[in-house]
C-alpha cells in the first residue's frame, strides 16, 4: 500500500484499509451516527404489474427490509422506537432516516415530499437515504430530494446488482445499467450523493464480470457502493432455483477475495457502505456461512493486510 493511498483513507478519518461507511459518518458528523431503516409502505413496479408481478429473483415479500412489522407503523412512531432502541443499546447520537423498502420514489412527489418530511422532523435526524430502482426517478423528484441537501446530508441508493444487461434480464431487474447510468448522472447534476447496490456471485457471472462493475462504478464516479453475497431467502424464485441444485454458491474465501479485488478497482475516495450484507437470519437459507459476518469481515481485513493492499490500489493503474 503506498503512502498517497494510506493518506487518502487516514484524511477520510478511516482506520480500516478501505473508506468505511461508519468512519465516514463519525468524521462527517464528529459524533456516533446510525441508520435508521423506514419503511413506508410502498410498492415497486418490477412487482405491481407494472413492469412484472413477480420481483426479482433474489427478493424477499419484505423488500429488502430488515425490520419487517405485522403491520406498517406510523413513520414518526418507527423512528422513535428506534432512536430510543439505538441510543440505549449502542449510545448513539444522531441519525440518517433511511427509506428501505421497495421502491421509495415510487410515488407522486406531493406524497414523497410529505413522508421526506415526517422522516426528517425529529431533532436528531441529521440525514435522509433513499433506496430506489433507477427507473423511479425523473427531474420533479430529483429536485425534490436536491432540496434537503442544505440541511442534511443526503444520499440516493439505487438497486443495481451488476452492470451486464445479461445478468440483469436473467434475474428479473426489469431496467438495465443503461437506466441506471442515467439516474446517477441526473442526480450527480442535482448535487445528490449517490451509493450503488451491487451484488456478488449471481448466476452466470464470472469473477471478471463481476470486477468489470467495479471498474464501470469508478468510471461512473460512484459516490458510495453497498455490496452484497449472492444468497438464497425463503419465498424467493432463487430459493427453487436451490431447491432444484441448480446454484453454485460462492464460498467464504471466494467471496473474501473477489471483495478485495473490487474494493482495489474502486477510488479511495468511494465510501464503502457495506461490505457483507447477509439478510434477516429468520428467513437466509444459504450460504450457511453468511451468518458469521464478523468472522467474514475479519478474513477482509486479515486479506487486505496480506497482500499489503487497500481500496483504490489498483485504480490509478487501471485509469492511467
Amino acid at each position: 500500500m503506498t503512502e498517497d493511498l494510506k493518506e487518502s483513507l487516514t484524511e477520510c478519518g478511516c482506520k480500516k484499509r478501505y473508506n468505511q461507511y461508519s468512519a465516514y459518518l463519525r468524521e462527517y458528523f464528529n459524533c456516533k451516527v446510525y441508520k435508521i431503516t423506514l419503511s413506508a409502505g410502498f410498492s415497486c413496479p418490477n412487482r405491481d404489474g407494472t413492469i412484472s408481478d413477480r420481483g426479482c429473483i433474489f427478493c424477499d415479500e419484505g423488500g429488502s427490509f430488515s425490520q419487517a412489522h405485522s403491520e406498517i407503523l406510523p413513520i414518526e412512531q418507527q423512528l422513535e422506537a428506534s432512536i430510543a432502541r439505538l441510543k440505549n443499546r449502542f449510545n448513539a447520537e444522531k441519525f440518517i432516516a433511511y427509506f428501505q423498502a421497495y421502491s421509495n420514489t415510487y410515488a407522486p412527489v406531493g406524497r414523497l415530499k410529505t413522508l421526506y418530511d415526517r422522516a426528517v422532523s425529529h431533532s436528531d435526524v441529521v440525514g435522509l437515504s433513499i433506496g430506489t430502482r433507477p427507473d423511479c426517478v425523473d427531474e420533479e423528484k430529483l429536485e425534490l430530494i436536491a432540496s434537503y441537501t442544505k440541511d442534511y446530508l443526503v444520499w440516493m441508493e439505487y438497486g443495481l446488482q451488476s452492470v451486464h444487461n445479461r445478468t440483469l434480464e436473467f434475474i428479473n431487474r426489469g431496467h438495465t445499467y443503461e437506466d441506471f447510468e442515467k439516474a446517477v448522472k441526473m442526480s450527480q447534476q442535482h448535487g445528490i450523493n449517490t451509493c450503488a447496490h451491487v451484488i456478488l456471485g449471481l448466476p452466470g457471472e464470472t469473477k471478471e464480470d463481476m470486477l468489470i462493475t467495479a471498474k464501470a462504478l469508478a468510471d461512473l464516479g460512484i459516490d458510495g457502493v453497498k455490496i452484497h453475497l449472492f444468497c438464497v431467502l425463503k419465498g424467493t424464485e432463487v430459493e427453487k432455483m436451490h431447491n432444484r441444485g441448480e446454484l453454485n454458491l460462492m464460498s467464504p474465501e471466494e467471496y473474501v477475495e473477489t471483495v478485495c479485488d473490487f474494493l482495489e478497482l474502486l477510488p479511495p475516495s468511494t465510501i464503502i457502505h457495506r461490505i457483507a450484507g447477509n439478510g434477516l437470519s429468520s428467513i437466509r437459507i444459504a450460504p450457511t456461512w453468511l451468518g458469521g459476518k464478523l468472522h467474514t469481515l475479519n478474513m477482509l481485513d486479515e486479506e487486505l493486510e496480506r497482500r499489503n493492499s487497500c481500496q483504490g490500489k489498483n485504480f490509478a493503474i487501471v485509469n492511467k
